[in-house]
């Protein structure tokens, strides 16, 4: 197959690069306020992250790698994982598989490459479990753990869990995929066995240069129960029921708490619908919020399945939508919206 029709299979090898500045040593909480309208450190004094949108490595994506679970879904209208990769199949010529693990990532590896970034931060929108009975729920995600080094294949320091699918299976499935990913030695962040551990950032040690600390939180409006929400007895995700002012001051808790000199804090966010470039002022109010009360340096928000705006607000970057990066989705027509690439680099 060619690497042009590799590329369109997998709807997120294409590259959409945009590169902002944030500090190599940002300032302590108090001194942020006091200095919010300073400009970050020369590049060379940075710390660089890629920043991902959603990484779908379930469904047919995992029918393709050496690895693949029992191909059989819950959902309405299709019954079978491998139909996805039949319509993939359709579209762009036959498939190989099984693939090896680098294959999902196409040209993006090359791209991640010669960025070189310090850090790989995604969305990993799936459960990594082998279970057989998921939750009613209408779509349910997930990889095969024997599948999950393609995470390692493209260099992944961080996975995100805070999203609509990691609860798929239900929470036994949940530890499954948290003990893979650490048997795998990446980190994770916003979904865990109770909500302290849900809520405590991931953090990534860059050597000579300082530490990046890694929140996530989702949002309703993404499309998350309620109920997955992790409680002080309950495992779950890391839970925003409606973001507000209230939230900004207990994520500001946190950062002040666990932030050292030196260090990036990053809040990813899964918030908002599949589909739209509209970004609600609620969203924009947060953001900000995030940035003037808890220091964050960047916000990297994902769950729409195209790219969205992007705004620098007190020189720190807002992503409002970053778009699906991997995915199986294949064809979908009847809309005015086509799939984006979600990678963002960040020096």
């Amino acid at each position: 197959m060619g690497r042009y029709a590799r590329r369109d299979l997998l709807k997120g090898a294409g590259i959409a690069a945009v590169a902002a500045m944030t500090m190599r040593n940002p300032t302590t909480i108090a001194q942020a306020a006091a200095h919010k309208d300073a400009a970050p450190a020369a590049e060379s004094d940075a710390i660089t992250a890629m920043l991902a949108g959603d990484v779908m490595t379930g469904r047919g994506i995992d029918q393709i790698l050496p690895h693949p679970v029992d191909p059989r879904l819950f959902e309405p209208y299709v019954t079978s994982a491998r139909e996805y990769v039949a319509l993939a199949g359709d579209a762009n010529g036959p498939i190989p598989k099984p693939v090896d693990f680098s294959y999902i990532w196409g040209d993006a590896l090359d791209e991640l490459q010669r960025r070189g970034a310090d850090v790989r931060i995604v969305n990993l929108e799936t459960a990594v479990t082998e279970a057989s009975e998921p939750l009613p729920k209408g779509i349910n995600y997930r990889m095969s753990p024997r599948n999950a080094p393609c995470l390692q294949a493209a260099g992944i320091d961080c996975c995100t869990l805070a999203n609509n699918h990691i609860l798929d299976w239900g929470p036994a499935e949940l530890f499954e995929t948290l003990e893979t990913l650490d048997a795998l030695g990446i980190r994770h962040a916003g979904a865990g066995a109770d909500l302290r551990s849900a809520e405590a950032p991931a953090i990534l040690d860059v050597p000579g240069k300082g530490r990046v600390l890694v929140y996530a939180f989702a949002a309703p409006s993404s499309g998350v129960p309620h109920a997955w929400a992790a409680t002080d007895d309950r495992p779950g995700v890391a839970f925003l029921a409606e973001p507000s002012s209230e939230d900004v001051r207990r994520i500001a808790r946190r950062t002040r708490a666990e932030r050292r000199p030196g260090d990036v804090v990053v809040a990813s966010i899964h918030w908002g619908g599949n589909w739209g470039y509209q970004v609600p002022d609620r969203q924009r109010d947060f953001a900000h919020g995030l940035i003037d009360e808890a220091g964050v340096d960047i916000v990297h928000g994902h769950s729409s399945h195209h790219a969205k705006g992007i705004e620098v607000y007190q020189h720190r970057p807002i992503l409002y939508g970053c778009g699906d990066f991997i995915s199986d989705y294949e064809e979908i027509s009847g809309t005015a919206y086509a799939h984006g690439s979600g990678l963002v680099n960040i020096l």
